[in-house]
């Protein structure tokens, strides 16, 4: 499937604005899991690659997995293996040491967990307390968070740890923080009259949310906490 115009536009923006915010969590996760040479990880919904990046600059080898197409392309111009949904039984040869998901979809974590040898980490991350959380607000609620410790029980998986990041979205001014914000997808506003979505609402309705965090030099800082959990395949 080729990414329409308006796809790949909006995957630049998460690609060149949003991805970014998420590196102290990637970077929290690896040094937890002391990633390094010989390490293969496998990251489910890798957007356009970064965290593939991250763990490669450490001496790992990453696969990522990326339903979106414009994303994906752009994570396959970085010369990145990215998958168009997890690898299907059986395992590969050399199964992976671990598993990376943010805000998973059950089947989705179903599907890939084959594919992570036994002893395996799996990782998954979501937004943590709504009281610590600016983003979701702003974003008009949003999906509610996963119950992570639920998700890991219920795919069977033993828990070996948590924790927590602080993860501040900051951006150089209101357009830019619409840009990354809208590249989400997570945005549930700027309905027009015919119930569709309607861009040009949302971008004013967005914009308008955000000006109590506008700082004075124009920039906005939305303070985060995500939260993590690791769990291990028996």
């Amino acid at each position: 499937m080729t990414p329409t115009p308006t796809a790949t536009l909006v995957a630049r923006d998460w690609a060149e604005i949003q991805e970014r915010m998420l590196v102290p969590l990637y970077e929290a996760v690896y040094d937890r899991l002391e990633v390094g040479p010989g390490d293969r990880l496998l990251d489910l919904d890798c957007g356009a690659g970064l965290p593939l990046l991250l763990a490669a600059g450490r001496g790992a080898a990453a696969t990522g997995v990326e339903a979106d197409p414009a994303r994906r392309a752009l994570a396959r111009e970085r010369l990145l293996e990215v998958l168009a949904a997890p690898p299907e039984p059986p395992a590969p040869p050399r199964p992976y040491d671990a598993l990376l998901a943010f805000s998973p979809a059950p089947a989705a974590l179903d599907a890939a967990l084959p594919a992570v040898r036994r002893g395996g980490a799996v990782v998954l991350a979501d937004w943590g307390p709504a009281e610590r959380c600016t983003v979701p607000s702003v974003l008009g609620g949003g999906p509610a968070p996963q119950d992570l410790d639920a998700l890991v029980e219920r795919a069977g998986l033993r828990p070996d740890g948590s924790g927590r990041v602080f993860c501040p979205f900051g951006y150089a001014d209101v357009d830019s923080a619409v840009r990354g914000l809208l590249s989400t997808g997570l945005y549930d506003g700027g309905d027009g009259a015919d119930g569709t979505a309607d861009p040009v609402l949302a971008e004013k309705e967005l914009a308008e949310a955000l000006h109590p965090f506008e700082r004075s030099d124009g920039a906005v800082w939305l303070p985060n906490i995500f939260r993590y959990v690791i769990a291990r395949v028996d």
